[in-house]
């Protein structure tokens, strides 16, 4: 008993441990449990620990405070992180429209809950929780707890507020779904729009039929059209496909395969005459090296530390090996191979010509995989670190007696999206491997989620219990559902948006990936996936700002 005791009941750092590492081990089994086809995930670690709470299990407050907010910190740095390398390329093309759209489900959400908070006099510090459990985001709770402690407002029922309504907010987006299934507007929507994503590299051939491109050099070619493009290999008459350099002079009926993006095509295709066949060459089985006997096409991964933050026309490949850089993929995302490209740690890049050119280059850029599987510190808590100083810059707003702090939450997500879109250009290596990163971000989360469970689960029955504790359920609820189906019926109806991306626009300014995969179960292809991680980086920055500048405004 003494042992059980001293590792289980006397306040200590092994206490401490302990306690929370049963926490999550237990969320995280419940959290694989599905109920009618639906599993709440690492958020089970949360309730977990409101029942460890509520039986009267508590650590040291001091050691509960630092395990949370550094799980808070690692979490959202490392979706910053994950986030960063296609971040600033979501508000290009389409992806204007849809953060633009996911910002007014965000404001629509945020005026309801401020709204009924007035209507129905419930205190602004508990609403502030019931919105941020309403939509699942515990980032924004966070810095919405930080805000309060700042005006010298107890937050416990922020926290609360949260708890009671968080398991409604993730079904009340999938039940939305559910029902907009059933109706007209789904089934009478635009469909999916087919083939490749406009911004992803398109390889199409050519061949060159236009006088004026005769006897020019290809290095020329690039005053002729604001298209931009990649000549990776380039047939003259019956001969073996050559990779071309600046200084290779095209002529009348030369054929070109040619890198772009799909909607540089009717440009080129007035520059060099005509389109062989209306097909993207950028499949998966296209067999590159079967292509021609000549020329063979390699992926090599980039591990040099040399390299890193380096343009990729500094590099000089084209005259110094004859090969051509093609196609650049980072982190999943697929990059035209433009010599303004800035190369990061672990890029992997598309490179046609001799196997020994290739060979060459290969060994210049390192090639060497086994090497990304080394995890770099250094750079990581050095993000935390700017992170930690940029949330706690005061940022003065007219009008306002109190300065606005991105806090713990705004600051590291803000640091890791630039750390994973420009640290390169610093020489930083803030390459992490996708499951070394998923590693840490559930690491991060849980031991934030237990955390606030056990800080406030002494109070979460009683809380229920109340004649507020429905209320608040029945407000998290409204506040979930009701701009949901607003916003529903906005895109499908008047926007004329396809199902697939709808709903991950809605997941994705909801922060609810539970939701996101039940959408994707409905939805053939991979645009909810796409919308949701269009919209997810700045909806959660906006989340977590406007509750701080709500919350200075009104109390």
């Amino acid at each position: 008993m003494e042992l059980i005791n001293e590792i289980l009941i006397e306040h200590s750092a092994i206490q401490a441990t302990i306690v929370l590492a049963i926490i999550i081990t237990i969320g995280t089994a419940l959290g694989k449990v599905k109920i009618f086809g639906l599993s709440l995930g690492v958020t089970f670690v949360f309730f977990v620990g409101i029942l460890a709470g509520h039986l009267g299990c508590n650590i040291d407050p001091d050691m509960l405070t630092f395990a949370q907010r550094f799980g808070l910190v690692l979490f959202v740095y490392e979706v910053g992180l994950e986030v960063g390398p296609g971040f600033f390329r979501s508000f290009l093309g389409s992806g204007i429209r849809l953060n633009l759209i996911s910002i007014v489900n965000i404001v629509l959400g945020t005026m309801l809950a401020f709204g009924l908070a007035y209507a129905l006099s419930v205190p602004l510090a508990d609403m502030s929780g019931i919105l941020n459990g309403a939509v699942t985001n515990t980032p924004a709770l966070a810095a919405a707890q930080e805000t309060l402690s700042q005006l010298g407002i107890d937050a416990t029922g922020a926290a609360l507020g949260c708890a009671v309504t968080y398991p409604l907010g993730v079904v009340g987006v999938i039940l939305a779904m559910a029902i907009l299934n059933k109706t007209s507007m789904v089934k009478n929507a635009p469909k999916q729009p087919e083939g490749e994503d406009t911004k992803q590299p398109y390889v199409a051939t050519f061949m060159v039929k236009n006088p004026a491109c005769d006897g020019m050099k290809l290095r020329d070619l690039a005053h002729l059209t604001k298209a931009k493009f990649v000549i990776s290999r380039l047939w003259k008459d019956d001969a073996p496909a050559d990779a071309p350099t600046g200084d290779t002079e095209l002529q009348l009926n030369d054929h070109l395969m040619i890198i772009t993006e799909k909607k540089y095509l009717s440009q080129l295709t007035l520059l060099f005459g005509l389109q062989d066949k209306s097909e993207n060459w950028n499949r998966d089985d296209v067999n590159w090296d079967e292509l021609d006997g000549n020329l063979l096409s390699r992926n090599i991964v980039i591990t040099r530390s040399t390299i890193n933050g380096r343009k990729l026309g500094s590099l000089r490949l084209h005259n110094r090996y004859r090969v051509n850089v093609s196609r650049v993929n980072r982190m999943g995302l697929k990059l035209l191979a433009t010599p303004n490209l800035t190369l990061q740690y672990g890029d992997r890049i598309t490179v046609v010509g001799t196997a020994e050119a290739l060979d060459k280059v290969e060994m210049e850029m390192g090639g060497k995989v086994g090497s990304l599987k080394e995890p770099n510190l250094a750079s990581i808590f050095v993000g935390i670190t700017l992170g930690l100083m940029l949330g706690c810059l005061p940022i003065m707003l007219p009008g306002m007696a109190l300065p606005v702090r991105l806090g713990l939450a705004g600051g590291p997500i803000i640091a890791g999206i630039l750390m994973g879109a420009y640290g390169a250009r610093l020489r930083l290596r803030t390459y992490t491997t996708r499951s070394a990163n998923l590693m840490l971000r559930g690491i991060g989360l849980s031991l934030y989620l237990a955390c606030l469970g056990l800080a406030s689960g002494q109070q979460f029955i009683e809380t229920v219990m109340r004649p507020e504790g429905l209320l608040w359920i029945v407000l998290g609820f409204i506040i979930t559902f009701v701009p949901i189906i607003i916003i529903a019926i906005w895109c499908l109806k008047v926007v004329k948006m396809d199902v697939g991306s709808t709903y991950g626009l809605l997941c994705g300014s909801m922060a609810n990936p539970m939701a996101l995969s039940y959408a994707s179960e409905c939805i053939e292809g991979d645009s909810p996936a796409v919308s949701y991680a269009t919209v997810y980086p700045l909806g959660m920055f906006i989340r977590v700002v406007i509750i701080q500048v709500l919350l200075l405004m009104l109390l």
